[in-house]
């Protein structure tokens, strides 16, 4: 049976909670809360009408409008940064802790899990490197452009990703892995 360090639980509920202050500020920020929403929204309001806004007004009032609630995004992403530094330095250290997916000795169950962690890493890698590139406006306008884009796609993966995850673990605790979301949560059970 395995045994979750403590490190190693801290590292994923870090994960956890940082995702899902990610997912929801980016969430807000490109559909409930985005520029066109806000902008339509004042647009339509009869007494701001009258006051005759130049686009750079509103931008101004669509900023002070996204930037309090964009701010956790940022520092959600400092965080998930730090974790995921930690957690690759804490799996060369220990060892990898998911199914090696190229091996020829693991099943195809453990196959499939090795590549969905895999893809998980390698997607944070991404949002980091391209969150980066918006954040400190890193290279040419294109670069950012494209790493806009690529940043905006986590609204897609992180949910699928979830999905699999939650769905991995209810066929573990009614499999060969009972107990182990008892063991995520308060360590071993021994």
């Amino acid at each position: 049976m395995k045994t979750y360090t403590v490190l190693h639980r801290l590292l994923h509920w870090i994960f956890a909670l940082g995702m899902l202050v990610l997912f929801t500020t980016g969430f807000l920020r490109i559909v409930w809360m985005s520029k066109a929403v806000i902008s339509d929204a004042v647009n339509k309001n009869a007494q701001i009408q009258s006051l005759n806004l130049d686009k750079q007004s509103l931008r101004t009032i669509v900023h002070a409008v996204q930037d309090p609630m964009f701010e956790w995004h940022v520092y959600a992403a400092y965080l998930i940064t730090f974790a995921f530094i930690a957690r690759i330095i804490y799996m060369i250290v220990k060892g990898i802790r998911f199914p090696n997916p190229f091996s020829k000795t693991t099943t195809s169950k453990e196959k499939l899990q090795g590549f969905i962690y895999l893809g998980f890493y390698v997607l944070i890698a991404i949002q980091i490197i391209t969150g980066s590139i918006l954040k400190f406006e890193i290279g040419s306008e294109s670069l950012g452009n494209l790493a806009e884009t690529t940043h905006k796609l986590a609204v897609y993966w992180m949910p699928i990703f979830v999905v699999l995850h939650f769905g991995g673990v209810a066929i573990s605790e009614n499999t060969n892995r009972k107990g182990i979301t008892s063991q995520m949560i308060g360590g071993d059970s021994k």
